[in-house]
């Protein structure tokens, strides 16, 4: 780690994090970014849950009946009372997502411990798993509308998804925020497409309205042994998405979410599924792809042209949220610092981060290109999602328990019912481990070693820095006895221990024999709420007549830009031209060392991730040609 690697701190009072505009345009707004994923599930969703029970060759209309119930309380369930309900309460100064919830628990404790952060860490990890899996699953199945023209189209229907990939990569760096105020009218067309063709088939076969009772759902899942198992795990795909609605808090707010989804999301969902199960009651051929079978005669291409424009934009979605966890992780430490750019002026949401585009692209790519259909990734979709929200439940249990001060008991029964549900669907979705599931998985797991390496890799060379260095006021009494040439100007010298002299400092001693006549010792540290106010940003103490130790706190959703924070302290008598300023940092050589204390594999894991750590010069926003880098070789 570098001396200039951002560390986590204490809370901080946080600034108020407000909308300016109105409820109705945010709730407009929520309903393209935070409903796209779950929005176009009945493409497939209801589809793939009528294939396991077609096994034995007959669907007898109490097992369609039972699946519409399966999925009607699901939504209910997981969708409406988890997350709508209780969950969206639980978030951080306003922010949410699987890393917020983590922080907040944190905080519930009052210290780091380990299960929360391997919870934590797990929960991010499987959401990039999602991220991957969404865009691929979503555009296949919009595309496979067109086998229903004509089955000329199913030789281009891979090709067509793969140039549609690559031109929604692509424009991500130019940001999204123009094509962003599309998002929420496309989509309200969408949904009332959803809800107008439900409506028209539910009045197929009535018999479909005794879904809403649970007699029917239970009745399945107990009648049908095994094969409602394997069922769940394709029903599970109705829910796919609902994560979104907790990780995108912070850029909507609780409410618009909510109204979204009471208002039109959930009513056109179920309207939708009702309408297909009606169909399927009434017509019983079309169980091969009863979404866009419903479309009246004529209204077929149309259909599958708006289908394709809502996958675009649920996978807009979670590329957009998958940047947004990265910039989570790396001001968390969890991830090696990157190149984040800001594609909005005026939206703080709006980041692009190359790296993480690129890792998405080729994800999908290779998705798309190995499982060919919808049908072969619903396998791997269930699990990344199923095991994310486990992580939300479990976490959420520990908001309950120390923030809410729910008892034992009442927070035990508060979140079991969702986790006994969530288990059962992800052991479900684990039944075609062999038939793709593995993917989330085996991403997941990559990433949870990536993100552990580097935490791990960290602490061992903070501690082994610590050792090996000064107190700082040992040093400037040791500098009053034999002081040092000193020359005219400011030096700012970067460190992760405020408490500790920076290695910059010793080795400018070292090497070039003199010190500036102001000094300043920098820490940046990351606080566990998502913003820090203005007024809370920086903490400035006089060390000595001529060294000051600033401490700059940034938000974990906030970008570190250095230059800007420290220009705002002339008030506090921090008085210094930053364009005539030297700014020290310290860049460290890792090389492996078989006394420490992790093995070979990981010690090379975590080089790698250091070299190609973004340089702090860029990360922190320092003007180049006021840095100086001294390097140092450290061993891990």
């Amino acid at each position: 780690m570098n001396d200039s690697q951002t560390m986590t701190t204490g809370p901080l009072p946080e600034a108020g994090h407000h909308h300016k505009s109105s409820f109705l345009a945010l709730t407009i707004a929520s309903v393209g970014v935070v409903y796209g994923d779950i929005g176009t599930s009945p493409i497939y969703a209801f589809r793939e849950a009528l294939r396991p029970a077609m096994e034995d060759g007959i669907l007898a209309r109490s097992e369609v009946i039972g699946l519409v119930s399966l999925i009607f309380w699901s939504l209910t369930i997981v969708v409406t009372i988890k997350y709508i309900i209780f969950v969206l309460r639980a978030d951080n100064n306003g922010e949410g997502g699987t890393l917020s919830l983590m922080a907040l628990a944190q905080k519930a404790y009052g210290r780091r411990t380990l299960a929360i952060f391997l919870l934590g860490i797990i929960g991010a990890a499987l959401f990039y798993g999602d991220a991957i899996l969404t865009p691929a699953m979503s555009i296949i199945s919009s595309l496979e509308g067109l086998s229903l023209i004509t089955t000329a189209f199913d030789p281009y229907i891979i090709p067509l998804a793969i140039i549609i990939i690559g031109i929604l990569f692509s424009v991500q760096r130019h940001g999204t925020a123009r094509v962003g105020v599309l998002f929420g009218p496309i989509c309200i067309v969408w949904f009332l497409v959803l809800a107008g063709l439900g409506a028209i088939h539910i009045a197929d076969d009535p018999d479909i309205m005794w879904a809403f009772s649970p007699h029917y759902a239970l009745g399945f899942l107990f009648e049908h042994g095994w094969l409602a198992f394997i069922v769940l795990g394709a029903v599970f795909l109705a829910v796919t998405g609902a994560e979104g609605l907790y990780a995108d808090m912070g850029h909507f707010g609780r409410g618009p979410i909510r109204a979204a989804w009471i208002w039109l999301v959930f009513p056109a969902l179920v309207i939708n599924y009702f309408g297909q199960g009606a169909m399927v009651l009434a017509h019983p051929d079309a169980i091969a792809n009863p979404f866009f079978l419903m479309a009246p005669e004529g209204w077929l291409v149309p259909l599958v042209i708006l289908t394709t424009m809502a996958t675009v934009i649920a996978s807009q979605a979670v590329i957009t949220g998958a940047f947004s966890l990265t910039q989570q992780a790396v001001q968390l430490g969890l991830l090696p610092r990157m190149v984040i750019t800001r594609t909005s002026e005026s939206q703080a949401g709006q980041i692009y981060v190359p790296a993480v585009n690129m890792f998405l692209f080729i994800g999908v790519i290779f998705l798309v290109l190995g499982f060919q259909s919808s049908a072969n990734l619903s396998h791997a979709y269930g699990v990344a999602v199923t095991g994310t929200m486990c992580v939300t439940s479990m976490l959420f249990y520990v908001i309950v328990r120390r923030i809410w001060k729910f008892s034992r008991a009442a927070a035990i029964a508060t979140v079991a019912p969702f986790l006994f549900i969530e288990l059962a669907f992800l052991s479900a979705n684990l039944t075609k481990l062999l038939n793709g599931a593995y993917v989330p998985l085996l991403l997941g797991a990559a990433l949870v070693i990536v993100m552990w390496t580097w935490r791990r890799g960290n602490r061992i060379v903070k501690d082994k820095t610590r050792r090996e260095s000064m107190k700082l006021e040992e040093l400037l009494e040791m500098l009053k006895k034999s002081p040092p040439v000193r020359v005219p100007g400011t030096a700012i010298f970067l460190t992760n221990d405020p408490e500790v002299a920076p290695p910059a400092l010793f080795h400018n001693l070292k090497h070039n024999k003199v010190l500036h006549e102001r000094l300043i010792m920098l820490s940046v540290f990351t606080s566990s709420y998502p913003r820090v106010s203005e007024e809370n940003r920086a903490k400035v103490e006089k060390i000595d007549d001529d060294v000051t130790l600033v401490i700059l706190n940034f938000g974990y959703m906030e970008t570190p830009n250095v230059p800007r924070a420290l220009a705002r302290l002339k008030k506090q008598g921090l008085k210094f031209d930053i364009m005539t300023t030297s700014f020290f940092l310290g860049r460290r050589t890792i090389v492996p060392d078989r006394r420490s204390g992790m093995p070979r594999w990981q010690d090379k894991l975590f080089i790698a991730l250091n070299r190609n750590a973004t340089n702090a010069t860029d990360f922190f926003q320092i003007p180049t040609g006021r840095v100086v880098e001294l390097g140092a070789q450290v061993t891990v």
